[in-house]
Formats: structure tokens, sequence, C-alpha cells
């Protein structure tokens, strides 16, 4: 039997040369007949860890790497564009904490010569 091959969205990078991939699907409700959003979660072997959170990326099933990784990365088949506005504060943060520092330290004894007079 071939082995399938199916497309998800990373959703966890937090382990190494491991990514949580989540498939979405459609179902339709037995009963109501109204379309039902379920997802499947597999956990992904990435060797070179090329994913990240939130990136398209193409599957294939392997043998069994570990107690629950079952599928190899095959590729990635597009790269997220969000932006981590928490990152994105935190370097702002920096760069405003480093050039206040770096002004505090052009100016030798500023206050110190205003008192004095």
């Amino acid at each position: 039997m071939p082995k399938r091959v199916v497309a998800g969205i990373v959703t966890s990078d937090k382990m190494s040369k491991t990514r949580r991939v989540e498939i979405a699907r459609l179902v339709k409700h037995p009963k109501y007949k109204k379309y039902i959003r379920r997802r499947t979660v597999c956990h992904v072997h990435d060797e070179n860890n090329d994913s990240g959170v939130g990136d398209k990326v193409e599957i294939i099933e392997s043998e069994p790497l570990s107690k629950l990784k079952r599928w190899r990365l095959v590729r990635v088949l597009e790269k997220s564009t969000a932006v981590d506005v928490v990152a994105l504060r935190a370097a702002r943060k920096n760069a405003e904490a480093e050039g206040l520092a770096a002004a505090h330290a052009g100016e030798p004894e500023a206050e110190s010569t205003a008192t004095d007079a």
C-alpha cells in the first residue's frame, strides 16, 4: 500500500527536529447535514528544522520514529508571513534602551556642570 502524502499547517516548533502539524478537514454531520471543522494532529520529523509556526508543509507517512512521531517532512510548501508582535516589541524596547545608553555615554557629567553654575 502506498504511503499517504498530505499537507498541513505547523502549529508548534518548540521541539528539536519535531513539528506539530494540523491537517484541517470538513465532515458532514450525520443528522444535521451541517459541515463541521475537524483536525488531525500529526507529529512530524523535521531533520534540519526547516519549518516554523504557520508554515504550510507536505508530510509523508513513515515508520514509527518515537512514541508519537509517525510522519516525515517532505518539503515546506509556503512560509508563514505572520509577524510575532511580542518579539517585535521586545526588539524595539532593546533598541531604545541601547540608544539611550549610548546617548548617556556620550554626555560626560552634563548634569553636574549645570548644577554648579
